[in-house]
């Protein structure tokens, strides 16, 4: 594997080329980024994915008020293009999972998919007036300026002792992360105050730049169609298969197996579209679980699938209350004129 990441070196030094000129036109007005009257908060990251962004979007939802809030997304691998309103005819093929999984979750929440970001965002004001926008997976989207911007990495692969692709996860320079005013540590363990010291160190932020350091919670509770439930520890009486489509199943993996659960992992690949023949074998499994996420592709064609929903939570009641506050406060000061 060594010598495959040195052979591809050349690679990634030519798209940090690609992605630095890019960059260097958007900060000399020679690309335009457009603003807009009212807050916009981007949650982003510097990687290929895996490090929390819905979750840490839902939190921010119940934090501002699904009726307050519009949330907008590339609408990664739906099977349409242009700009589109969720609605009751909505699928995780029309939206994309992640958006249909905000639809489905904060229905007085307006949830738009559209390629370009500042579209989407015209589009969106044109017809209603949402007290905030949420840009999710936007840190790339230079087109837009948000008024605050949310850069996510997660605990045990933090930006900073990464590569850019092909040889890493990168898919953006990390001195992209200037750009952020909150960075959070993501999928973190308990951490003492001496291993929070050495991530600050390690990433190093700037004087304007916040740090927070979050978990990730597992439901006591996995779900089904019409929001059925049952107890974790019921389900997990007898073996199963778990089903994966994300992009770092090991979490999830790794509480299971806490939780002494006896299973079978079909890991496929971030987003994955599940084939006819697929789904077929699936259906042939006689108990499933999977994550929310995979839920919205999956049950329509499994009706007894279940899924195990996960929340995001700050190490430290203090820290969160000094989140919330950031974010409130933008807000407060940034209404829409």
């Amino acid at each position: 594997m060594k010598i495959l990441r040195y052979l591809l070196f050349p690679f990634a030094f030519l798209y940090g080329l690609g992605v630095r000129l890019r960059h260097f036109l958007y900060d000399h007005h020679l690309l335009k980024s457009k603003s807009y009257p009212l807050p916009i908060i981007c949650v982003g990251n510097l990687t290929v994915g895996g490090t929390g962004k819905t979750p840490m979007i839902e939190y921010l939802v119940r934090l501002i008020g699904e009726e307050h809030v519009a949330i907008l997304s590339r609408g990664y691998k739906r099977k349409a293009r242009g700009f589109s309103l969720a609605n009751n005819l909505s699928s995780a093929l029309s939206l994309g999972d992640e958006p249909y999984q905000f639809h489905r979750k904060f229905p007085q929440s307006k949830i738009a998919v559209c390629e370009s970001r500042a579209t989407g965002i015209e589009t969106l004001l044109a017809h209603y007036t949402p007290k905030v926008i949420l840009l999710d997976d936007a840190m790339q989207h230079r087109g837009v300026q948000a008024g605050l911007t949310l850069l996510l990495t997660s605990y045990p692969t933090l930006y900073t002792k990464d590569f850019l692709l092909p040889v890493g996860n990168l898919r953006d320079v990390t001195q992209r992360s200037k750009a952020a005013q909150v960075i959070i540590v993501t999928k973190c363990p308990s951490l003492s105050k001496e291993e929070q010291q050495k991530i600050l160190k390690e990433l190093n932020p700037f004087p304007y730049q916040k740090v927070f350091f979050t978990g990730i919670h597992y439901s006591e509770m996995v779900y089904t169609n019409n929001d059925n439930r049952i107890p974790l520890t019921n389900f997990i009486q007898t073996p199963f298969t778990l089903v994966t489509g994300i992009a770092n199943p090991l979490p999830l993996v790794h509480f299971l197996k806490g939780e002494n659960a006896s299973f079978e992992h079909l890991q496929y690949n971030d987003h994955h579209h599940f084939s006819a023949k697929e789904i077929q074998f699936l259906q042939e499994k006689r108990k499933i679980l999977t994550t929310e996420k995979d839920f919205v592709r999956l049950s329509e064609y499994l009706p007894e699938i279940f899924y195990l929903p996960i929340e995001t939570y700050f190490l430290s009641e203090t820290a969160q209350e000094d989140f919330n506050t950031i974010i409130k406060s933008y807000i407060s000061n940034n209404k829409r004129s």
